[in-house]
């Protein structure tokens, strides 16, 4: 137990005055207390609601296929003399890809024309012998019998003729045949022959086909999109958009020209299919794609920087900017994007500013302050949709 003492007595007083000192800083300060805290404003970034038409759309992922694809087949058998193409090449139609040895071929026409020459002949003795028949039946030189023979001699010879004639037609066209050309205009893949290689008709493919130009975009909807898409299509040919995955800005625009009759089991969707001009080869059969079809325009939407909204467990807002420099926070209902804007279907203005950049700062109701143009993070002006993939 301590024992006080005169001396530490003496120190007490001077003791609890310092006790009092920390305790209360400002008593008896009031009037020298410095203001509140007041938070200084956020640093954002700002851009003005614009208004456009844009495109309604629906989005898919789609493959390009070839419009005509042929599997070029021999039609009668025989050798590969020579082969007119290299392989990847553009072929027009008429054009000779392969030569089968013609030889045979020529022999069984020879052969077939000889056998007309000769059917022919047979066919004149006939009818003279005929003609001469008649005569002497109307003198009664000979019986009606002779007459009735001579006249059906006449007609077996002509069929035999005409027979002989379609003998020939078939060598010619089989001696035709053995000129391989090309039935469409396109590009051609890698033979599948060889030169001396000996050929079946009907039997096995020598080259394929594929016409490019222009060529098909293959794509499927949703089922719960198919009457919109057909509601469309009864007030307009519809336009469809195609974009190479690794050239998003330069889309190429061409014709919705196909919609499938019935709803795939399983999956639910539709098959349809666009047209695109393809003269400069861009596309090739076989590649992915992705497929915008345009289904129509909203007149006079409200756009801004799709950087601009936020998300919050009650759905989207962003931060308008009001005349006296203090943030709003605004909820509002987001419509389709377009490239870098995004339209706001409900909660904005055109004009109104909101905050681009610098959201994470920005309290309700709190000063902002404007990032001066060209700062950096500061974003381009928004551009027209037309100029956006």
């Amino acid at each position: 137990m301590m024992r006080l003492t005169r001396k530490s007595l003496g120190y007490f007083p001077r003791a609890l005055g310092l006790i009092w000192c920390a305790a209360f800083p400002f008593a008896g300060c009031e009037k020298n207390a410095p203001a509140g805290f007041e938070r200084p404003p956020a640093p954002v970034t700002v851009a003005a609601a614009v208004t456009e038409d844009v495109p309604i759309y629906l989005d898919a992922i789609g493959k390009f296929v070839a419009r005509e694809v042929v599997s070029v087949q021999p039609q009668v058998s025989g050798r590969i003399t020579k082969i007119h193409f290299a392989d990847g090449a553009d072929v027009k139609t008429g054009e000779v890809l392969f030569t089968i040895d013609p030889r045979p071929y020529q022999a069984q026409l020879n052969a077939a024309e000889a056998n007309l020459a000769q059917a022919r002949a047979a066919l004149d003795l006939a009818k003279l012998q005929f003609a001469r028949t008649a005569t002497l039946l109307e003198r009664e030189f000979i019986s009606k019998q002779d007459y009735d023979t001579n006249k059906n001699t006449v007609e077996v010879t002509t069929a035999l003729v005409k027979q002989n004639q379609a003998a020939v037609e078939t060598a010619r066209l089989n001696l035709d045949y053995c000129t391989i050309r090309s039935p469409i205009n396109g590009r051609t893949g890698q033979r599948l022959v060889d030169l001396g290689n000996v050929v079946t008709a009907n039997s096995g493919s020598l080259l394929v086909i594929q016409r490019l130009d222009p060529i098909y975009a293959d794509f499927t909807i949703t089922e719960k999109d198919l009457t919109t898409v057909q509601q469309n299509m009864e007030r307009r040919a519809l336009r469809v958009e195609v974009r190479l995955p690794d050239e998003l800005d330069k889309p190429r625009s061409g014709d919705l020209t196909f919609l499938d009759n019935s709803v795939q089991d399983g999956t639910g969707t539709v098959k349809l299919r666009a047209t695109i001009a393809n003269s400069d080869r861009r596309f090739w059969p076989g590649r992915f794609a992705n497929i915008r079809l345009i289904l129509g325009t909203q007149q006079n939407a409200v756009l801004i920087p799709a950087q601009a909204p936020q998300m919050s467990a009650h759905g989207p807002f962003i931060y308008v900017v009001r005349q006296d420099s203090t943030a709003e926070l605004r909820p509002v209902t987001l419509g389709q994007r377009q490239g870098e804007l995004v339209v706001i279907n409900k909660g904005l203005k055109p004009g109104e500013r909101v905050v681009v950049i610098g959201q994470v700062g920005v309290t309700p109701g709190g000063k902002v302050s404007l990032a001066q143009p060209g700062a950096a993070g500061t974003p381009p002006a928004p551009t027209k949709a037309g100029d956006r993939s």
